[in-house]
């Protein structure tokens, strides 16, 4: 705790609390010190990234392939690492993001202890503690208002509304807000973790994993596998040892090593490793090329998740509009400002010059030392137009508390000249004379410059018709002021009041700068079907006039609603948002809801913001969007940042989601026909007790060529087409066709050729020779899936399945790569025999293929027959 504060504060009768009883608050635990920490620790991190499934199996494998001393077949184990790697850096950095957030700003704040001011760091707040909440500090905890000097609050960060909030004696502040402007004394009732901000702070804390579809399907693939993978295995190396004469023979010879490297090529043939690395190595590349576009992506998932979003809540503030304020025009009030005193110049007229003098009055009112925001953007549109600071005598400068700002300008000489005229048409003329006569001897006029409703209220005379028109003004989404002016001099500036015999002279329309790019980023959302909703806390008619602004519903008038209205049974609220396109006054736990309504209605959410009342919705969403200029609160739970804080770059996520969404079907069915065809192998073997037809080292390298290498190609080609729900299904129903032919010819082979050429396969010559023949029409079919995946091939990809298919053909004959991967090049009758193999290969491709489309409709049909929706 710091000496008493040099800054000279109201007197007080109020003595706070004495030390004794801030030691027993701080004792009990009745501080402001909040814990920061997350969920999930480190520990928990490296632990489910290194005790998955998938990685599970791949280890096991490796083992046992690394026991027979075989370590070449092993090389399939570098996958764990470099996916387990991925899978913990990725998680570590969110978990750091989530430590360092904080919706509070630790500073030292002034309390009133023992009779004294002193200052006292944020977490030593305590309860009961009497609080000074001074201008341009945040509230560190919530508290009730003992006493206040026009304390104006901003609570946008909280509650979404863009407009300060001037709390009174008794009211209730919260942690998170903001003072603007005055000065109170606050009683503190909540501190620490109970406290508004610290709840928020904890809601927002709670690790949430972004749901993958890509990944969900992956992990669907797995678990079925492992079902499959455990027994066939053990059944591998059952029918393996069989094949080499039992265990006897195999424990003496060490033809055990044999069988189980046999026994593990069918098992690592059904894992697709490859594909989990590919989707997070995809996944990274995708941020990498958005992050050169000033979008971070903070969780790798979320690149393919924009890609399936339906739903897209934005709020206004920050996403539609920058925040900032924009001077529209300066509109005169009828024929009320007629009976006004003017100083036109020689041949002027009097409306325009009256309008010039309203227009100067109003620059000359915002010219103040530090204008807000209000302010400059007046002085910013009327520099524009070419207006420059005029003569003032003296200023009251704007006070958020009088809601009005004031100048006395000088009174100019008349020109002289006739009083009157009449012109061609009837129409009285005012000239120079006549304002003479009405003006004042001597002095100066004062012009005012502020709220409607707070300066029409000071007048003398019914100006209904003007606050009608204010209104009417504010229902299309402006926020108008009021020029008045008044024939006699401010006599006051120290304790300053409107003139009740001021006349009204102008409205002035400034209204929130919507953002350039918004209509357009809209209209494209709208084409792509994606249905936008504004969700602010600001009023929901001011919100639905920009929301008309930007076309958010194209032609259709958008239909708004107060979120005081909302229903609070989700299910109600849902069938509530089918209908509504803006929402205003809508609180941060709304926001939330909202959400979660959404998802009853199987909607994929995006959820974008800048504001703390934004991040349990952000949190709550399937893909949460914040704003570069947003909270920190904002940003840490966001998977998405738009760094310059461009809604324009929306449409960039999405496009970067489709081409990783449709890349990854593309692969995936690459690597799922590997599985099929290796289940298939695998079991046929365990039927009919036949050696492994190949070893996992020809698997590696064939994978490598045809599918591995081939497939991060293709994963990053530009690919728009939109997502369509059924990932999994078209998958499988694509792998299918490819995957049983090539079980059928390596089979076939297997079965017939040892026969045919006369190999005995308990020799390992011959059985070599078979297991050459049979990785050789594996290759050529996994050339043909290549070519029917990379379809068109009438352009690069043509070139690609070209060149892996020369790569594999050449590698057999470099000889430390043939000698490696165990590559053997027939000769003689075996050249023969594998090239009738080969052809035999394509004709069963073709037949399957032909086949595959006349069975699904087969099998739907009869599924459908029997009550089965497909």
């Amino acid at each position: 705790m710091s000496a008493t504060a040099a800054v000279e504060m109201p007197e007080i009768s109020e003595t706070g609390l004495t030390v004794k009883e801030v030691s027993q608050r701080i004792e009990s635990g009745q501080s402001n010190a909040v814990k920061t920490s997350t969920s999930r620790s480190v520990k928990d991190i490296v632990r489910a990234n290194v005790f998955t499934l998938f990685n599970g199996i791949i280890f096991v494998a490796m083992v046992m392939v690394l026991v027979t001393g075989s370590w070449r077949d092993a090389v399939f184990g570098f996958v764990i690492i470099i996916n387990t790697g991925i899978g913990i850096f990725t998680e570590l950095k969110a978990k750091r993001t989530l430590d360092k957030l904080s919706i509070l700003v630790a500073s030292d704040f002034l309390v009133r202890r023992d009779g004294e001011d002193v200052e006292v760091p944020h977490n030593e707040i305590v309860l009961g503690d009497l609080l000074w909440i001074r201008s341009g500090e945040q509230v560190p905890a919530d508290g009730q208002i003992i006493q206040t000097w026009g304390l104006e609050l901003d609570e946008s960060m909280l509650t979404g509304e863009s407009r300060t909030v001037r709390h009174k004696v008794g009211e209730q502040v919260y942690s998170g807000a903001t003072a603007v402007s005055g000065m109170a004394l606050v009683k503190v009732n909540a501190v620490g973790s109970r406290s508004y901000a610290a709840t928020l702070t904890a809601q927002a804390k709670v690790y949430k994993k972004t749901v993958s579809d890509l990944n969900k399907g992956i992990n669907t693939i797995l678990k079925f596998m492992t079902f499959l993978v455990v027994p066939l295995c053990i059944l591998l190396i059952l029918s393996q040892i069989h094949t080499v004469g039992g265990w006897d023979a195999a424990l003496s010879t060490g033809e055990w090593r044999q069988a189980v490297v046999s026994a593990v090529a069918g098992v690592v043939g059904m894992i697709p490793e490859g594909l989990v690395l590919l989707t997070s190595l995809n996944f990274a590349v995708a941020a990498m090329r958005l992050a050169r576009h000033n979008t971070l992506v903070q969780e790798l998932e979320s690149v393919e998740t924009l890609a399936r979003v339906d739903a897209l809540n934005l709020d206004k503030t920050g996403t539609i509009t920058d925040g900032g304020i924009a001077f529209n025009q300066l509109i005169m009030l009828g024929s009320r400002w007629r009976e006004l005193p003017a100083q036109p110049t020689e041949g002027g007229s009097f409306e325009t010059l009256t309008e010039q003098a309203a227009t100067q009055a109003l620059y000359d009112c915002c010219d103040e030392e530090q204008p807000n925001g209000t302010g400059q953007a007046v002085l910013a549109g009327l520099k524009a137009q070419g207006y420059e600071p005029g003569q003032v005598e003296s200023r009251v400068p704007f006070s958020s508390a009088r809601k009005w700002s004031a100048v006395v300008k000088p009174i100019l000489p008349p020109a002289g000249g006739d009083s009157r005229s009449e012109s061609e048409g009837g129409r009285t003329e005012i000239t120079p004379s006549h304002l003479a006569m009405t003006a004042p001897a001597s002095g100066g006029e004062t012009w005012y410059m502020g709220a409607p409703e707070v300066i029409i209220s000071a007048l003398d005379g019914d100006y209904s018709d003007v606050l009608q028109q204010v209104n009417d003004y504010a229902n299309d989404g402006n926020r108008v002021l009021l020029v008045a002016r008044s024939t006699t001099s401010l006599a006051d500036t120290d304790n300053p009041q409107i003139d009740p015999q001021a006349k009204p002279v102008a409205l002035v329309l400034c209204s929130e700068k919507i953002r350039e790019d918004a209509e357009q980023t809209l209209a494209w959302f709208r084409e792509q079907g994606v249905r936008c909703r504004v969700i602010s806390g600001d009023n929901p008619v001011t919100v639905g006039a920009i929301a008309r602004k930007v076309r958010l519903t194209g032609e259709h008038e958008p239909r708004f609603m107060d979120a005081r209205e909302l229903p609070e049974d989700v299910n109600e609220l849902a069938r509530v948002l089918e209908n509504v396109d803006v929402l205003g006054r809508v609180l941060p736990n709304q926001k939330k809801a909202i959400v979660q309504a959404l998802h009853t209605q199987n909607h994929v959410v995006a959820m974008t913001g800048d504001g703390v009342n934004d991040a349990l919705a952000i949190k709550e969403a399937d893909l949460g969007i914040a704003m570069g200029n947003a909270a920190p609160a904002t940003k840490a739970v966001a998977q998405v940042v738009l760094v310059d804080s461009k809604f324009s770059h929306l449409p960039d996520v999405v496009a970067r989601g489709r081409q990783v969404m449709a890349n990854m079907e593309r692969v995936a069915s690459l690597f799922l026909v590997k599985t099929v065809y290796s289940a298939l192998i695998s079991l046929g073997v365990v039927l009919t007790q036949i050696p492994y037809p190949y070893l996992p080292r020809h698997i590696t390298y064939i994978g490598a060529l045809t599918i591995g290498m081939p497939a991060f190609i293709l994963a990053l080609a530009p690919n728009t087409r939109r997502y369509i729900p059924g990932f999994l299904k078209r998958v499988v129903t694509f792998a299918l066709p490819g995957g049983i032919a090539t079980a059928l010819s390596v089979l076939l082979t297997a079965w017939f050729l040892p026969g045919i050429m006369g190999w005995d396969v308990t020799k390992n010559v011959d059985l070599s020779a078979l297991r050459a023949t049979s990785a050789i029409i594996l290759f050529l079919m996994g050339v043909f899936v290549l070519a029917r995946v990379a379809q068109p091939l009438n352009s690069w990809r043509g070139i690609l399945v070209a060149a892996f298919a020369a790569a594999g053909v050449i590698g057999a004959f470099i000889p430390f790569n043939a000698n490696f991967f165990a590559l053997i090049l027939p000769t003689g009758t075996t050249l023969v025999a594998t090239l009738i193999a080969l052809g035999g290969s394509a004709l069963i491709f073709v037949i399957c293929l032909w086949l595959a489309p006349l069975v699904g409709k087969v099998s739907g049909k009869l599924l459908r027959q029997h009550g089965f929706n497909i």
